[in-house]
């Protein structure tokens, strides 16, 4: 038999002991670790969730706009719910305390960031540094909506949306523009034909879906999971907005060839009118804002706004609508306190309510109070000689935020049922007769007020 070569067991043998050695590593890698959970983790003080590709995604974005000075805050709606709720927790978190990531690296496909674009000064340095760092960005751009029409500007393109990806992590960069009247606006995100549908999930975005208008939010800085980020102050607030912020464009290039069929009146008298009447908006708006009472835009108001973008000349008054559920007692004092003294009040909060009140220069502010049924709504209109009740029914509609006269105010989504339902097929055409018992074609009898009950139905008419 030979000689057994000793170099050769030596060799085998260090080799089984490694073997060995890297079982019982992958051992308690998989399976001690488990068992002993998080808390043996803490205890030798490893800090849990910060390998996470999502984390580091952030850490770097975060690192980017940072150094490069881009304004952007925190708006995600799963992030800023869970920050919410453990306020405490984030406002005493110092930068590097923190042992687990609990807010940024819940799984997810996109986090959400916004940016004031009017704040942001290096816009193709930025994407060159985020390019270099290994983001791969996708830049969202349109037209701005009110420019529409006009020839000479209707192609400039502004940025709406960026989507950067760095591995299978993307920020989504939502770009929110200022507009008249101190909110933000932020556009439609549209994917145009040349764009990788696969890039990104991209039906998983939240915010893009549609135009959206946000007040202008006051921000605080707040160290979560280690990072440094901007957030609003008042979170609970930016989160309610976030359902209710669809904003609707009015339809500038639709007004454009109203008036190139239909002259402007731009007489002494229209244009003083349409002053004194923007002037009593605002300042209608201004009060019932205060009383946190939600209003829109009704009747030859809200016709104004979308057929020709701007007051009727000849209403001769404002239109608002509320609903019943949101009337407040001290509504006519707040009215009254701001200057404007209650002209007339018809009906009552339980049926056919409606409220007048006299602005400056003869300028009359209409609130009709919108009622729900099974299937439609309607609200009320009385005459005073007769005590005579009239019904004007309107299809379920929902609101949304648009601009008039440099301002931010609802108006019906469900905009052109809301006005077929008023003035019919043919509201396009200027109509300065008008008889509000008859011509509306959605008006109906309804009933008659028992002489018993005038005094209290009808006032200061």
């Amino acid at each position: 038999m030979s000689r057994i070569n000793k170099n050769v067991i030596l060799a085998l043998l260090t080799l089984t002991s490694s073997a060995f050695l890297l079982f019982q590593l992958y051992y308690y890698k998989h399976y001690l670790s488990t068992k002993n959970g998080a808390g043996l983790s803490k205890s030798k003080g490893s800090r849990i969730g910060f390998d996470s590709t999502q984390w580091r995604a952030l850490k770097k974005f975060i690192m980017l706009t940072s150094s490069q000075n881009v304004p952007v805050f925190l708006i995600d709606p799963l992030i800023l719910e869970l920050i919410n709720k453990n306020f405490e927790q984030v406002k005493n978190t110092s930068r590097g305390s923190t042992l687990e990531c609990k807010f940024f690296c819940v799984p997810r496909d996109f986090t959400v960031f916004a940016l004031q674009y009017h704040l942001w000064k290096n816009e193709e340095g930025w994407f060159r540094i985020a390019e270099n760092m290994g983001f791969q960005c996708l830049k969202i751009e349109s037209k701005d909506p009110r420019l529409d029409g006009i020839d000479s500007l209707s192609g400039t393109e502004i940025p709406l949306h960026y989507i950067c990806k760095l591995a299978t992590h993307a920020i989504h960069l939502v770009v929110f523009h200022e507009r008249s009247g101190n909110y933000l606006w932020h556009g439609h995100l549209r994917l145009r034909r040349h764009i990788d549908r696969k890039f990104v999930p991209f039906r998983k975005l939240q915010f893009g879906r549609y135009p959206g208008a946000f007040d202008r939010p006051e921000l605080q800085q707040v160290t979560v999971d280690g990072l440094e980020v901007l957030i609003p102050k008042d979170p609970v607030h930016f989160l309610e907005e976030i359902p209710h912020s669809r904003f609707i464009e009015c339809r500038y290039k639709e007004a454009r060839a109203f008036f190139q069929q239909y002259l402007d009146d731009n007489t002494v008298e229209a244009m003083a009118f349409r002053k004194s009447a923007k002037e009593l908006l605002q300042l209608a708006a201004k009060t019932l804002n205060k009383l946190g009472v939600q209003f829109w835009l009704s009747s030859g108001t809200c016709l104004g706004w979308y057929r020709q973008c701007n007051i009727i000349p000849y209403s001769k008054d404002v239109d608002l609508g509320i609903f019943i559920q949101d009337y407040k007692p001290d509504i006519i004092l707040a009215f009254q306190d701001a200057g404007l003294p209650l002209k007339h009040k018809f009906g009552k909060v339980e049926d056919s309510l409606e409220l007048s009140f006299q602005g400056k220069d003869d300028v009359k502010l209409d609130i009709f109070f919108f009622y729900e049924e099974t299937d439609h709504m309607w609200n009320g209109g009385t005459q005073a000689k007769t005590g005579k009740k009239f019904k004007y029914l309107f299809p379920k509609f929902t609101l949304c935020w648009t601009e008039f006269v440099d301002m931010k105010v609802h108006v019906p989504c469900e905009t052109i049922e809301y006005i077929e339902a008023n003035y019919g097929k043919t509201w396009k055409i200027p109509v300065k007769t008008w008889d509000w018992k008859h011509s509306p074609p959605n008006v109906q009898p309804n009933g008659i007020w028992p002489i018993s009950e005038w005094d209290e139905v009808i006032q200061l008419y």
